[in-house]
Order: C-alpha cells, then structure tokens, then sequence
C-alpha cells in the first residue's frame, strides 16, 4: 500500500497580533511560530494507520522552504518513510491549481494507492488543493472524510456533509481524500522516532526536476492574483434602548416595521 500525505507549513497566530507588512500583499510573519497544518497533522496519523494495518509505505510531500524540513521530520518520525519537499519561489503558492500541479507532478512519478491531505488550509482557509490534486491525476476523491476503511482495490469512506449529515462512499483505488479534523488522535513522536526520521531520506526539488516548466506554475500563468491585504475597520451599530419594558417594546415594533422586518 503506497500512501502519499501532503503537508503545509503554517502560522500559529493564536497569540499574535496579526498585520499586514509594507508590501500590503502578506502579513508581517516575524513574531509567528510555525508549524504543521492542523488537518494535515490528521492525515499524516491517518496516513500511518492505513500503513500500520495494511502494510507498505508513506511518503511525505510538502512545498514550502527549508524551515519546513523540522515538520517534515516530525511526521517521518510519526510513521512516514520518506519526504519529498519542492522548495522553488516561482510556484504561486497562493494557486491552489498551481500547488496541486506541483504536488501531481512529484506523485505522478511513482505508483500510488492513496493520496491524502487536511481538509482545509489554517492560513487562508483554503479547501481546494486536494481536490484539484485529484483532478491532476485523473482520479477519483473524497472531500471532508472523518473515516477511512481500506478494502480489496478500494476504499470505503465516512465524509462530512453540510448539517451533521454524513455520507458514505466506496471509490476504487487509486484516490485522493481530504481529511477532516478529529477523525483520529494524532500521536506524539517518540524519541526514538525522532531519532530515525534524521535517517530518512528528505529529497529536496525544483520544479525542473519535477519536469515542469517555470511558466506552468509561477504568477505570471496564474488566473489568481492577489491586489491587496487589509485589516477590516470594527465598527458597531447597537443601539441600546431605555426605558419602560412598554415604551422599549413600542420602539422597537416602530423600528422592526420601518425596517421591513414586520
């Protein structure tokens, strides 16, 4: 069973103040820690349960630069056998389509059972990548899964839906699925797994290597461009009403109906 997990590295903003930097296109990153996407940090345990009860082997990929390589490591100390890391400035990282070409093209080169990646980017609240990685390599997906049961050739799978529903799909291998949050319990990494990820083999690409052309994947090919960022004025439009419960309750009933709410 060859497994692929696709990881991103991004900012933990819970305990900064977020602003935009002088280029008012990004945010000024100097004071975040980074670490692992939320819901890839999912897939990646997911990844090694699928390995731990089906045999084979997991690969890691993650486009991003060389302070990626400590969350590579950790999840090839989870479980992961090996990594992948395209690290190229050219790639429009804000593409979701031009990001799902880059991956494609490092999965493309090696057989695969299953291609799995977060449900969603905690960054900028991307869903689309994955889905767009299976279009790259003309297979079929599952979006929002929160449970997987691997079968002869196929996958049976549980995926969210919109209001507490849930779905259930069989798709023949090999897929791509999107893994939601909570589906598992990521585990912590031992030591010892620390210590051996320092083994494994981490190759580092460019999008040459990838046999990609510069042209398919920077801005300058992109349908998507980014103008500006900026932060949303706060403002408030309550009003407090005073008065006799009577006297608050005609007011508002005038305001309700001049409004056209009655």
């Amino acid at each position: 069973m060859k497994t692929f997990v696709c990881i991103k590295r991004v900012p933990d903003t819970s305990e900064s103040v977020v602003k935009v930097d002088a280029s008012g296109k990004d945010v000024d990153s100097s004071k975040f820690s980074f670490d692992i996407n939320d819901a890839d940090n999912y897939a990646v345990e997911e990844a090694v349960l699928i390995k731990e009860a089906n045999g084979g082997t997991v690969q890691v990929i993650c486009a991003g630069p060389q302070d990626s390589d400590v969350m590579i490591r950790m999840a090839l100390a989870k479980g992961g056998d090996s990594a992948v890391r395209i690290d190229d400035p050219r790639i429009n990282s804000l593409d979701p389509l031009k990001v799902a070409k880059v991956l494609a093209a490092v999965i493309k080169s090696e057989e695969f059972d299953l291609v799995l990646t977060g449900c969603m980017a905690a960054d900028d609240g991307g869903m689309a990548v994955g889905v767009a990685l299976a279009e790259e390599l003309g297979v079929s997906h599952a979006a929002m899964v929160k449970k997987v049961q691997v079968e002869d050739g196929k996958v049976r799978v549980q995926r969210e839906l919109e209001g507490g529903i849930s779905e259930v799909v069989e798709i023949t291998l090999p897929a791509v699925l999107t893994i939601q949050t909570g589906i598992n319990e990521p585990r912590y990494a031992p030591i010892k797994g620390i210590r051996q990820a320092q083994k494994k083999e981490l190759k580092v690409l460019k999008i040459e290597d990838l046999g990609l052309d510069e042209n398919e994947v920077n801005e300058a090919s992109s349908l998507i461009e980014l103008q500006n960022l900026y932060m949303p004025e706060v403002v408030s439009n309550a009003e407090v009403i005073e008065g006799e419960p009577e006297e608050k309750a005609e007011i508002m009933a005038t305001k309700l109906v001049k409004g056209g709410l009655l």
